[in-house]
């Protein structure tokens, strides 16, 4: 089954021909997905040729509520659990096959940057006590790949060392310093270095735990600042848990995603309706390499599009106007 969708990766199909077939797979493997879209008026043959724009998409939070699992007897080789407070309820994303988010990660990071040529240097405070978070798997897959043995996670609260600095200069590698936007500000203000040539800062959201507020704007100057580095150098990724591909701004707001991956922009108080480019509403995602989970999937992040795809994550939208969504969960869930 490992084989099945593996076209995905690859340009042996058209986006939408793979969506079609995964479409099929899903409403006769994944019970959740297929009784979601019954309820709202869906069945087999409505799927018949359904372009992207038009795919129910099952809202985020089913993977708190509910097994989300599109793989039969196969049993889940990796899962991924959402931070969280002691108490509350975290996403869990079961997934069935490893190679399928290793090929995720490995072939959508190389759409866009050069990772043979970077050592990859994680700093990921608060991250390290969720064992389960696919931010440190994502990371560690990355550190794998480097050959020079020099990628690895920083120490929190450590300076990056001038011996490090000066191992990575000597390879001509740049750095690619992966982690959360609040520890990548504190390590910036009380640490600061100058990062080789061609370094990029990827910072990953996650500023509500920090010491103050301030705009990504501000956080982005800083980072800059701190390590030595152009603005423009400073990037950002947009992923998370229920996931299993990540999208990147590459120094400015605008999110791209790789090829097998396709954003829309749905009203909030009706996600059936897609809505024009320029227009808010909440970010809903497609990610085929999801295809034994959930690959649907409607999130509470408010967005906007461009014509090219791209596209801006303006911060959650609130509960009150994620009323209209209720509909979608129904109590089967």
């Amino acid at each position: 089954m490992l084989e099945k969708f593996v076209s995905i990766f690859t340009t042996e199909n058209t986006f939408e021909s793979d969506l079609r077939e995964i479409l099929k797979w899903q409403w006769s493997q994944n019970p959740v997905y297929r009784r979601f879209s019954e309820n709202i008026g869906y069945d087999a043959a409505s799927l018949t040729g359904m372009r992207a724009a038009e795919v129910p998409l099952l809202p985020v939070e089913a993977f708190r509520d509910t097994r989300l699992y599109a793989a039969g007897d196969h049993p889940p080789e990796l899962y991924f659990q959402s931070s969280g407070t002691t108490g509350m309820v975290r996403s869990r994303h079961e997934v069935a096959y490893e190679n399928v988010y290793r090929q995720a990660i490995m072939q959508g990071i190389q759409q866009f940057y050069p990772i043979e040529n970077m050592v990859v240097l994680g700093y990921t405070p608060g991250y390290n006590d969720n064992p389960d978070s696919s931010l440190i798997w994502m990371i560690n897959e990355l550190i794998r790949h480097d050959t020079t043995g020099l990628s690895a996670f920083l120490p929190v609260g450590q300076p990056i060392t001038a011996g490090l600095l000066a191992a990575i200069e000597d390879t001509e590698k740049s750095v690619l310093l992966f982690g959360a936007a609040f520890g990548l500000v504190d390590l910036a203000e009380r640490h600061p270095v100058l990062l080789p040539q061609g370094s990029i800062i990827m910072e990953t959201g996650g500023m509500k735990t920090f010491r103050r507020e301030m705009s990504r704007t501000a956080m982005h100057q800083i980072l800059a600042d701190g390590f030595g580095i152009p603005l423009e150098a400073v990037h950002s990724e947009y992923g998370m848990t229920e996931l299993l591909s990540q999208c990147y701004a590459q120094g400015d707001s605008w999110f791209v995603s790789p090829p097998w991956v396709q954003v829309s922009i749905r009203n909030p108080f009706n996600p059936l309706e897609t809505l024009p480019y320029g227009e808010q509403g909440l970010i809903g995602i497609i990610d085929l390499a999801n295809w034994a989970s959930c690959p649907f999937l409607l999130t509470g992040d408010r967005g906007v599009q461009r014509a090219d795809g791209a596209f801006q994550v303006l911060g959650r939208w609130s509960k009150y106007h994620l009323r209209g969504c209720n509909f979608l969960l129904e109590d089967e869930l």
